[in-house]
């Protein structure tokens, strides 16, 4: 087994972050397995070397122990514009000027719905069907947006005869090792129609960064070898983009644990703007490594 944490250095690790590396430890170390750490830098502006710093003190602390080197986005950029490359070479992406206020507008129209997404409102595809510079009239073009083309994707990912002769069952799927957001186990498939409707053309390169969360982790997991990936039920519904992306590219799929999430006395998930609940402030307070293990209801170890 193979696992990771992926902190992005933009804040404090708080306890929820604690929650999610100590159970990705703990589930290596139960099977001997490793644990890596990816410092998920590709946003430039808003990470600073102060915050990677205490992620790696934070984790010592905890004690936690991993692989060097560890693995950084901000230099894997290249990964991620072959990848694009290729995507686009295949006519699965297009160009998009949209800003979020025109997305919102077409969404909130009379005649249309507003269905929410991993990414938020489902994008209604308003550049889809503009005339497209396509890899024969041209190379890939740089400082803009580019949207997977769901339709075309899921119908390269997952053809009709997929489940065999006579069965029309068009779905990605991959292995849930519990705790997904319905206590979800076993094998979780996602049909053609509903990545079409409920997810939609998600953006796999911004226009001020040259990728998207899930073109990196798709690529930066397979890298890295992880077989498991652990993280919390708020990016279970984004999976099947990521199913979807391996197949697109021949990654393969780990198997996935989307663990329950940390959240305040309102019921409120926790962020990073949250100090009072950062790992540095029960560090400088006198709590222990134990103490968090309580918080979280994680057993302590010997």
């Amino acid at each position: 087994m193979i696992t990771r944490f992926a902190p992005s250095p933009t804040g404090l690790l708080h306890l929820g972050h604690a929650f999610s590396a100590l159970t990705a430890w703990d589930r290596a170390q139960a099977v001997g397995g490793r644990f890596l750490l990816r410092i998920e830098d590709i946003d430039g502006p808003r990470c600073r070397p102060e915050f990677e710093q205490a992620i790696y003190d934070d984790l010592a602390w905890l004690g936690i122990i991993w692989e060097e080197p560890v693995m950084r986005q901000s230099e894997r950029l290249p990964a991620y514009a072959a990848a694009l490359d290729e995507l686009w070479g295949r006519d699965l992406l297009y160009p998009c000027t949209c800003t979020r206020r025109d997305i919102a507008a077409a969404a909130s129209a009379p005649q249309e719905s507003a269905p929410l997404g991993p990414d938020g409102v489902v994008y209604p595809g308003t550049c889809r069907d503009k005339p497209r510079m396509s890899a024969a009239r041209g190379p890939r073009p740089d400082g803009v947006a580019l949207r997977l083309d769901m339709a075309s994707a899921a119908d390269a990912t997952c053809p009709p005869d997929a489940a065999g002769p006579g069965e029309t069952r068009w779905s990605v799927g991959f292995e849930e090792a519990g705790h997904g957001p319905a206590g979800e186990t076993g094998w979780i498939e996602t049909g053609r129609d509903s990545l079409v409707r409920e997810i939609g053309d998600v953006v796999l390169a911004r226009k001020d960064i040259a990728t998207s969360y899930h073109l990196a982790v798709v690529l930066d997991d397979a890298a890295q070898g992880v077989t498991e990936v652990v993280r919390g039920q708020d990016l279970f519904s984004a999976t099947p983009i990521h199913v979807v992306l391996q197949r697109l590219l021949g990654l393969p799929t780990p198997r996935y644990h989307h663990h329950r999430l940390i959240r305040d006395e309102t019921g409120k998930r926790l962020a990073k703007r949250d100090d009072a609940r950062a790992i540095r402030h029960y560090r400088n307070t006198g709590h222990s490594p134990t103490d968090i293990r309580a918080m979280v209801r994680l057993p302590s170890v010997g």
